[in-house]
């Protein structure tokens, strides 16, 4: 089955209309995937996204376009015999490699591509990607990453004992996973644009639904952030788990002054407390701030950053997200590390189809790696779901396993031709309504300095 062509759709919903996904760092988001079609002389297409949260999502697509030389012409046979080959192929093409290496737009955009081509190849073997990985081999699997930069973290061997060790008693869990799904956490109820009062009317809705995890954002003032941590707690409960997530908005010094002050809130853990570049920062961060944990890893690039904050300690939690690294390959990599350094995995997701991506890497992690999901649950926002073919289902605050093959990637037609920006009819009526919309954006940016 031979690739013959991309489509690439500049795909984006106006979600800062209602202040969903607002914090600290991202008052404005309008939730947006760079979203591609890979098209095959087959019966069976690969679709695949990457998420951003707005302006610039044109230059992703632009970018996703740049691999297309890469990709056209190559067989889904030749690229599942040596799926590392193939992924190192497009991270290290000579002239777009200068771009990243590794990181950044270039990255965000190859992550669109290879989860496309997880979906075609879920597809033809008619399962989803989680059972899909969870019925390979451990030596199909290691086939499957690229070890450069991280042997000195975590060899090919190693992967294959961790692998190994699991893979007897799969079939048991798998028949639990059916059975329960797997443990999800809440941020929906938390957002920062959200007014009290309506934070409170959704915290009693989601208890009501069963959720036990809930995230609240923080990075405002001090006493706003003390606020809505007393009003999330006193909905909750003290027994139910509470987090919250600084967004990089914190030096080191403050981060551990701001933590410490908010940790009689009984907090699991303060996510992306500083940049999520800084691995000797979180390092400290996590020593000073103890037994609050650290959380990180939707804004880190690549599986060496992580390699170096599992080496450091510097994490608690590993973040890993669906789309931010290499796609499904290079987040397999980094769920193994994790596995060897103890640190429970537990996924990013929200945004515009990252719960439907996720929940097929932590399922195989349960299945495959970690073998638990005792110590880890999993992302979950609760919006734009109804613009998928397959949308995630939730019960009683957990995932319930998807049972139509591929990757849970595809947005329906209708919505694909709705919400393209900027000719989309969602998106011409609103430049039609607020013809200076991003003179507005641009004076907030200015007035409020981000």
């Amino acid at each position: 089955m031979k690739i013959r062509d991309l489509e690439i759709i500049d795909l984006r919903f106006p979600t800062s209309r209602t202040q969903a996904g607002t914090d600290a760092m991202h008052p404005d988001p309008d939730y947006s995937a760079a979203y591609v079609v890979l098209k095959t002389d087959g019966d069976v297409e690969g679709h695949g996204f990457t998420f951003t949260i707005g302006r610039g999502n044109e230059i992703c697509a632009e970018a996703i376009r740049a691999f297309t030389p890469l990709v056209v012409g190559r067989t889904l046979e030749e690229i599942v015999d040596q799926p590392a080959a193939f992924w190192r192929s497009l991270a290290c093409e000579t002239q777009l490699r200068w771009l990243g290496p590794e990181k950044g737009v270039i990255h965000l955009a190859m992550a669109a591509i290879v989860n496309a081509v997880w979906d075609m190849y879920a597809r033809r073997e008619r399962k989803p990607v989680w059972k899909l990985l969870a019925d390979m081999t451990p030596r199909q699997l290691v086939s499957c990453i690229d070890f450069r930069y991280i042997t000195d973290a975590l060899t090919p061997d190693e992967a294959v004992e961790i692998l190994e060790r699991q893979a007897k008693t799969k079939a048991g869990r798998e028949a639990v996973l059916r059975r329960d799904g797997y443990p999800a956490y809440t941020t929906s109820a938390g957002w920062m644009g959200y007014s009290d009062d309506y934070v409170r009317v959704l915290c009693r809705e989601a208890l009501a639904d069963g959720w036990t995890h809930f995230k609240v954002k923080v990075g405002g003032a001090p006493e706003d952030d003390a606020r809505r941590l007393t009003l999330v707690r006193d909905e909750i409960g003290p027994d139910r788990r509470m987090m919250a997530d600084a967004n990089q908005r914190w030096d080191v010094g403050e981060a551990i002054e701001r933590v410490n002050a908010l940790a009689r809130f009984n907090l699991w853990w303060i996510e992306e407390p500083t940049s999520p570049d800084d691995v000797l920062g979180h390092a400290a961060i996590a020593k000073a701030v103890k037994p609050v944990g650290v959380a990180t890893g939707e804004h880190c690039a690549n599986r060496i950053l992580f390699k170096q904050l599992l080496q450091a300690r510097a994490i608690d939690f590993c973040q890993i997200d669906s789309c931010r690294l290499g796609g499904v390959n290079e987040n397999l990599a980094v769920i193994l590390m994790a596995a060897k350094f103890g640190v429970p995995v537990c996924p990013h997701a929200g945004g515009v189809g990252l719960c439907e991506l996720v929940q097929h890497l932590s399922m195989f992690d349960y299945l495959a790696v970690s073998g638990r999901m005792d110590d880890r649950v999993t992302e979950f926002v609760d919006h734009l779901h109804e613009h998928f073919v397959d949308p995630v289902v939730i019960r009683r605050g957990r995932y319930m396993p998807p049972e139509a093959p591929g990757y849970s990637s595809r947005i329906r037609r209708e919505c694909l031709e709705q919400y393209c920006y900027p000719g989309g009819p969602i998106w011409t009526g609103i430049m039609e309504e607020a013809p200076g919309l991003e003179d507005v954006r641009r004076e907030r940016v200015e007035r409020e300095g981000f």
